[in-house]
């Protein structure tokens, strides 16, 4: 993802901490569901709330109440100012996804669309989320856990064409960072985290697999040939980088799928916060998604039809 612009600007918070009986919370009829954050409308009410350690930030956002690293230049700070992330991709998924169907995330960050991914799949079905930075992990774990999602299997492993393991550095939470922008291999420090392919998996379905590997997109893919073969799920992947961008055009195109760009700006004017201000710029991701032969989505769009073409 390109550089964020104005990044230094620090949104701000109001400063919580626990401390004897916790957070004091209004007491409502047995059976009445209020998300904290939220008035009954499910409109977004105050603001983020400052975590102790000093760089989480938790607050109700669109789809629940979200743990996320302040000093996150994208994800976070997305979340922090309006209360979403990346809802452009969220609206491809719901016209893929329904109850029953199973997901796989590649590169599931602190799961800003693990959990709409949940939800849309429903408790009848199941998503599979991939994860190996730590820190990342444990804040996906935790948003999970605080939104009682029960029908996500979360990995903190790497995901690329063979087994093995591979090395993943640690970042410092304490500073402003792209913190999903951690590319994998070639690194000799670090975490020992486990690589496995998505065809060990041995799923019985599979109707969208979405990968956000930061240029590893193929690798995943070239893992995943028997389960794509079997499966034919809908492919969402990224793909923002010119020089490899022709190899996995060509190499989702010879799995026998057609491929169209998607572009997804980062802000939306009617965004959950109400925020009318666009601090990204027009900033947003560049992915490919891409068809199984007989698909019924349509798509407006013109397809690819050549694999050296570019997005704009």
């Amino acid at each position: 993802m390109a550089k964020c612009r104005g990044c230094d600007d620090e949104p701000r918070g109001r400063k919580v901490v626990a401390s004897g009986s916790g957070f004091g919370l209004q007491q409502f009829p047995r059976g009445h569901v209020v998300r904290i954050g939220q008035d009954e409308g499910g409109r977004m009410i105050g603001g983020p709330v400052d975590l102790e350690g000093g760089f989480n930030r938790m607050r109700s956002c669109r789809h629940g109440l979200m743990v996320y690293n302040r000093n996150d230049q994208y994800v976070g700070r997305s979340l922090d100012l309006y209360g979403e992330y990346a809802e452009h991709e969220v609206a491809v998924f719901r016209s893929v996804l329904r109850p029953g169907d199973v997901a796989v995330e590649v590169g599931a960050n602190i799961g800003a669309q693990t959990l709409p991914l949940a939800r849309m799949v429903g408790p009848s079905g199941s998503v599979v989320a991939f994860e190996p930075q730590e820190m990342l992990f444990n804040l996906l774990s935790a948003n999970l856990a605080l939104n009682g999602v029960t029908n996500v299997r979360s990995r903190r492993m790497a995901v690329g064409s063979e087994a093995g393991s591979i090395r993943v550095p640690v970042l410092d939470p304490h500073r402003s960072n792209n913190f999903g922008a951690l590319g994998l291999g070639g690194w000799d420090r670090g975490e020992a985290v486990s690589l496995v392919t998505l065809d060990s998996l041995n799923l019985p379905s599979c109707r969208l697999l979405k990968a956000d590997v930061e240029g590893m997109e193929a690798e995943v893919l070239r893992g995943a040939s028997g389960l794509i073969a079997r499966h034919r799920p809908v492919l969402y992947v990224e793909n923002d980088r010119r020089d490899r961008s022709p190899a996995l055009i060509g190499l989702i195109r010879s799995m026998g799928y057609r491929v169209w760009w998607h572009t997804a700006r980062l802000f939306r004017p009617d965004n959950f916060a109400g925020n009318p201000n666009d601090v990204f710029d027009g900033i947003g991701a560049v992915n490919l998604l891409a068809l199984p032969p007989g698909s019924d989505i349509h798509i407006p769009d013109p397809e690819i039809a050549d694999d050296h073409e570019w997005w704009r």
